[in-house]
C-alpha cells in the first residue's frame, strides 16, 4: 500500500507547480476578520450525505460545525450518488439560506478506498466546502497524499474553485499506528504551501475504530481510553491545533452525555462529534467556561493587572467560602486570559470585576 501511496503522490506533485517557493510553515493563522471565523468549534455533526432529508435538516442545526459525511453513514453502492446530492446540495439556494461557509466540513472516504480521488475532486469543486475531514490517517505521509491532491484540485488544470482560506484539514486518529505517530502527524505541514496544500487544525478521535483496531473494550468509565485521549490532546495542543473528541454513541441519555463532554473538556479537548442533533446543545453548553470559572478568571486578571502596575509578579487571590488565599502568579493569569478569550467567543457575559 505503501508504494501504491507514493506512486499517486510522485504522479500528482509532478504535474504541480514548482514548490521551490512554497511556504514551509508549520501552522498558519486563519483570518479572524469575521465573527463567524471567530465562532469556537465545539459541536461536530455528522449529517449522512446519502439522504435527502436529513441534508434539509441541516440547515436548522445551530452546530457549530456541519460534517457532511461521504463515509461510514453512507452504504458503498450509494457513495456515488451521496456525492452527486451533496454537490448539488451545497451549490443551490434554499428556503432557508445555507449554514456559512466556516462551518461547512465534509468527511471523504478514507485515500486507501476507490472513492477518495473522487470525494476530494467533488469537494474542491464546491466553493462552500472549508474544512476536509479525513478518515483513517495513520502517518504524516498519507497527509502528504491528500494535500498533493488537494493542491492539484487548486490549479485550473484540478478544476478547483479560488478560496478566500485555506482548506482546513482534520486528521482522523482511528488506529494503533496513527497514535503511535500522532506527533508526527500533528508537526505535518504541506510542501506545497497552506493556500494551495492545505493546513492542518485539528486531530479529531474515531473511538469505535480506534477500539476495533487495538481490541480494546470500551466501557462506559472510559479509562480504557484515558491514555489515548490525553495523547490526541498533548499532541494537538503542541502543535497549536484543536483537539476533537469522540462520539457519545448512548445519543439518548443526555446525563451521560453531558458527563463524557465535562470529561473530554477537563482533559483538554476543544469540542466533541455529535451524531445525532439533540446532542448539539449540550456539547456547545459544556465545552465553554462556566459562570464560577468567568468570574474567576475576570478577578485574577484583574487583580493581576493591578499588581503588575504596583510593580509585583503575584497577588493574593481571595478564596470564596474561606478565609484564605490563593497564589496567583504567570501561569495562572494566562490560564485566565485562555478562558475570558473563549468565554468572550462563545458570546458569554464577562463580569466587570
Amino acid at each position: 500500500m505503501f508504494h501504491v501511496r507514493t506512486s499517486r503522490l510522485a504522479s500528482l506533485t509532478a504535474r504541480l507547480p514548482s514548490a521551490s517557493t512554497a511556504l514551509r510553515l508549520r501552522h498558519h493563522t486563519l483570518s479572524t476578520n469575521t465573527t463567524e471565523h471567530e465562532r469556537p468549534r465545539r459541536s461536530y455533526l455528522y449529517v449522512p450525505s446519502s439522504s435527502e432529508r436529513m441534508l434539509k435538516k441541516s440547515l436548522e442545526t445551530p452546530s457549530d460545525v456541519i460534517i457532511y459525511d461521504l463515509e461510514d453513514s453512507v452504504a458503498p453502492d450509494a457513495k456515488p450518488a451521496a456525492r452527486t446530492a451533496l454537490a448539488r446540495f451545497l451549490n443551490s439556494r434554499h428556503e432557508r439560506p445555507l449554514p456559512f461557509s466556516s462551518r461547512v466540513a465534509v468527511r471523504l472516504n478514507a485515500i486507501d478506498t476507490p472513492f477518495f480521488e473522487e470525494d476530494l475532486r467533488a469537494a474542491m469543486q464546491i466553493p462552500h466546502i472549508s474544512t476536509l475531514v479525513l478518515p483513517k490517517i495513520h502517518s504524516p505521509e498519507d497527509l502528504d497524499v491528500v494535500s498533493a491532491h488537494v493542491a492539484f484540485g487548486s490549479t485550473p488544470g484540478g478544476s478547483g474553485v479560488a478560496r478566500s482560506q485555506p482548506m482546513r484539514i482534520v486528521a482522523s486518529i482511528e488506529s494503533a499506528r496513527a497514535l503511535w505517530d500522532v506527533g508526527r502527524i500533528a508537526a505535518w505541514h504541506t510542501i506545497h504551501g497552506p493556500e494551495a496544500g492545505g493546513v492542518l487544525t485539528a486531530l479529531l478521535f474515531a473511538a469505535e475504530d480506534y477500539c476495533a483496531d487495538t481490541s480494546i473494550i470500551r466501557t462506559p468509565s472510559r479509562l480504557e481510553l484515558l491514555y489515548t485521549r490525553s495523547q490526541i490532546v498533548l499532541a494537538a495542543k503542541a502543535f497549536g491545533l484543536e483537539a476533537i473528541d469522540m462520539v457519545c454513541v448512548n445519543y439518548k441519555d443526555t446525563e451521560y452525555l453531558k458527563d463524557e463532554c465535562a470529561n473530554g473538556r477537563r482533559l483538554g479537548f476543544n469540542g466533541k462529534q455529535a451524531i445525532h442533533p439533540a446532542q448539539v446543545d449540550v456539547i456547545q453548553r459544556t465545552f465553554v467556561p462556566t459562570e464560577k470559572e468567568i468570574l474567576r478568571a475576570a478577578k485574577i486578571v484583574s487583580l493581576m493587572d493591578k499588581s503588575h502596575r504596583d510593580l509585583r509578579g503575584a497577588a493574593g487571590l481571595e478564596i470564596d467560602g474561606s478565609s484564605g488565599k490563593e497564589m496567583i502568579d504567570a501561569p495562572m493569569l494566562k490560564q485566565a486570559q485562555s478562558v475570558l478569550r473563549v468565554a468572550k467567543a462563545a458570546g458569554l457575559e464577562i463580569p466587570d470585576v
